[in-house]
Formats: C-alpha cells, structure tokens, sequence
C-alpha cells in the first residue's frame, strides 16, 4: 500500500493484509479491508482483554494471523476460555457471552454483519482501550 494506491474497503483488487495492518496502530480498533454482500472483513490488532459483550442478532468469526488469541465463554451457566493459536477460527454464537483477550498480542480477521458494533448489543462497562465502533475504513 502507499499514497497513490491507498487500500479501500470495496475494491476488486487484491489487499494485502501484511500492509493493511501496518497501516494503523490503534489496539482494539479494526479496520475495514473489504465487503462481501452485507459482511464486513475487518483486521484488528489485539492486546490484553477486550470487554465481556454478546451480540443478540450475529455470530462472530474470528481468524488468528499471528499469535494467539483467547476467547472467555459464558454458556449454559458455566464458563469457559477457548485458547486460537496462530491459523485457527472460531466462532462465537449468536447471544452468547464473550471477551476476547490476547495476552501477548495477537492480529486478527472478523467477519461480520455491516454495522456490527464491536462491543456487541450487551456488555460491561467499555474500558479506554476498547474502541467501540462499527469498524473503521482502512484508509481513513
């Protein structure tokens, strides 16, 4: 990616997503690389925990690129962590309760519903790090 050929989130040309996340800094905050139909792909990068939150109406995709990412579980009165090593997908249902942490940092692709927002329909108070937002366009 440069100047004169900045990444967009409805292009049909290929992203890299190497260049795509050395594109911004901010943790907790994904970006937009493309669409398909009403999905957004999105990458984040990741550190520490995110908030306990469930999306009422959506399951979430998640993708691994590097690292390792956790997810906490609250189901059917128990909970459990879940531990995605770099490669792996998992996916949260629909309702279910949910944080995402990275401990030691992680990179990852979502795939969900335009204009999800990333702290779900419900969830705890939203700590400064956690950027609560529908996603932002790669190149903005």
């Amino acid at each position: 990616m440069d100047a004169e050929n900045p990444v967009t989130s409805t292009q049909s040309t290929p992203v890299a997503l190497a260049e795509a996340l050395a594109a911004f800094d901010e943790l907790w905050s994904p970006r937009i690389v493309t669409r398909v139909n009403d999905y957004d792909v999105r990458v984040a990068k990741v550190a520490g925990e995110h908030v306990w939150h469930a999306h009422d109406t959506t399951d979430e995709f998640f993708l691994v690129l590097d690292g390792e990412l956790r997810i906490a579980l609250r189901e059917d009165g128990t909970e459990r962590t879940v531990a995605l090593p770099r490669g792996s997908v998992f996916t949260v249902p629909r309702g279910v309760e949910h944080r995402p942490s990275a401990p030691s940092g992680a990179t990852i692709l979502l795939f969900e519903p335009t204009g999800t927002l990333t702290v779900g329909d419900r969830h705890d108070e939203i700590p400064d790090h956690v950027d609560a937002t529908t996603g932002h366009e790669l190149n903005a």
